[in-house]
């Protein structure tokens, strides 16, 4: 990647990342902490980590289908200073309400397709799927900071310090957006109208897959970490304030373990074989978390769990970007955290629940039975393609022509037919069009034919 390449994937992980903080921080001692709100039951103790994914899962697809046809940085902005002010009114609540409230006003924040979909734009195609990893492991790597330091900062600042800090965390974030480029294609470009836009998108079994696939994870990541607290205190005798230090070195070693991973599921393409693998670990750590309640059985659920969430979480925002199509990147993102945040919902929902009515045992064995039908549909999934991005200019279509739309359909119509040219996106206001190419299906004679389309020599 170049320098400009490098610095937005950096500074828009960062925003991910900070923002993310603001959903996990309190997951691992809000069951525990939460206790002290006035009218705080296990129910709404759930629902007050779950909601903040409900408003997410509401806002995320509206926000993205006006994220494909308008400028993405002021949408950005404008999610911050609501994520802001939702944790700020959280801080100052001292009833469950009141938690309630601001944690459902963070959530309407609902930016996570933006900020990826201009990741997208401004990556070239051949070095996406490393700033999607990157931004994968950036959301790893809050996961990390905030379980880690979820139980030491609440023990010093209290619950209510916790949410001024990613109160203020989301104010700053802001600043990132200086160094990230402004894109061309921010600018409107979308003829469909808004129902097409989506059903172009959701007509794909395998980006449904990976919706189905972010839900389940956050389902299941959200209900586990409500009840995990009491139980690590229950049987592993482990006081709630030191839980930062067990998670710190599973997480750690996770992301250790998930970076040689990635690099074989990209460079060897075998991101359908690790992909599965990884759902096939969280069945494998929720089957160990079912059977085993000691303290060594704990250790090893949790430490499977956090290895295939890393994983998991890396690879389905590369992958998104490979399979969305190029019109409605923003589109398809928007639905993926919709589905993100939905599960987050459900879990916090479920979790509660199952603490307060279901056994243990009875618990793990709900969600083992969740994530076996996960692995069932994920099995469908086909490879993703791989493919290099071009841009060319567009021909001198006669001006004053009435007939300018159609014969500029017909030309994009032609580069679609010419083999290894997968997706085409014109924007006539800039003079210009990407293509999507896969090189391995593109012959001497394709190339040569492409070539005279655009008028010059085609190079990748």
């Amino acid at each position: 990647m170049n320098v400009s390449e490098l610095r937005a994937t950096f500074a828009l992980g960062s925003i991910f990342a900070l923002r993310m903080l603001g959903l996990f921080m309190i997951v691992p001692v809000f069951a525990i902490y939460g206790q002290g709100y006035t009218g705080a039951t296990p129910a709404l103790i759930g629902l007050a980590i779950g909601v903040y994914g409900l408003s997410q899962a509401i806002l995320q697809i509206p926000v993205s289908l006006l994220a494909d046809r308008t400028a993405r940085k002021p949408l950005i902005v404008i999610g911050l200073l609501i994520f802001a002010l939702g944790g700020a009114i959280a801080a100052m609540s001292t009833s469950i309400w009141g938690v309630i409230l601001g944690r459902a006003i963070a959530g309407a924040g609902a930016i996570s397709a933006v900020v990826m979909a201009l990741l997208a734009d401004v990556t070239r195609e051949q070095h996406r799927s490393k700033a999607m990893a990157a931004m994968g492991m950036s959301i790893g790597l809050s996961f990390i900071i905030a379980f880690s330091l979820g139980p030491f900062l609440t023990k010093h600042v209290g619950l209510s310090g916790l949410f001024w800090l990613t109160s203020i965390a989301g104010v700053l974030a802001i600043g990132l957006l200086a160094i990230v480029p402004s894109p061309l294609r921010l600018l409107k470009q979308n003829p469909l109208g808004f129902g097409v836009q989506l059903k172009s998108v959701l007509v794909l079994p395998d980006l449904n897959r990976l919706h189905i696939s972010i839900f389940a994870l956050h389902l299941v990541m959200t209900a586990a970490f409500v009840m995990l607290p009491q139980q690590l205190v229950r049987y592993a005798h482990i006081p709630v304030e030191e839980h930062g230090w067990l998670y710190l070195p599973l997480l750690l070693l996770g992301a250790v373990m998930t970076i040689p991973a990635i690099i074989v599921a990209e460079v060897k393409r075998r991101m359908r074989r690790i992909f599965i693998g990884s759902v096939a670990l969280v069945v494998m750590s929720l089957v160990v978390l079912t059977a085993d309640h000691s303290r060594v059985g704990l250790l090893l659920g949790v430490g499977l769990f956090f290895l295939a969430f890393n994983l998991l979480e890396a690879m389905i925002p590369s992958w998104l970007a490979k399979r969305a199509p190029a019109a409605a990147k923003a589109t398809a993102m928007g639905i993926n955290a919709s589905s993100q945040f939905l599960g987050a919902f459900a879990g916090g929902v479920l979790g509660g629940q199952l603490l307060t009515f279901a056994t243990p045992q009875l618990s793990w064995a709900i969600l083992t039975v969740i994530t076996l039908v996960w692995f069932l549909i994920v099995v469908g999934l086909n490879s993703p393609p791989y493919l290099s991005s071009l841009s060319i200019r567009l021909p001198d279509f006669p001006q004053g022509s009435q007939h300018v739309n159609a014969k500029m359909n017909d030309w994009a119509a032609c580069l679609l037919e010419v083999g290894g040219v997968e997706d085409v996106v014109v924007l006539p206001d800039q003079h210009v069009a990407y293509l999507k190419v896969d090189k391995k299906k593109m012959s001497d004679t394709s190339r040569e034919q492409l070539s005279q389309l655009v008028g010059q020599p085609v190079v990748f």
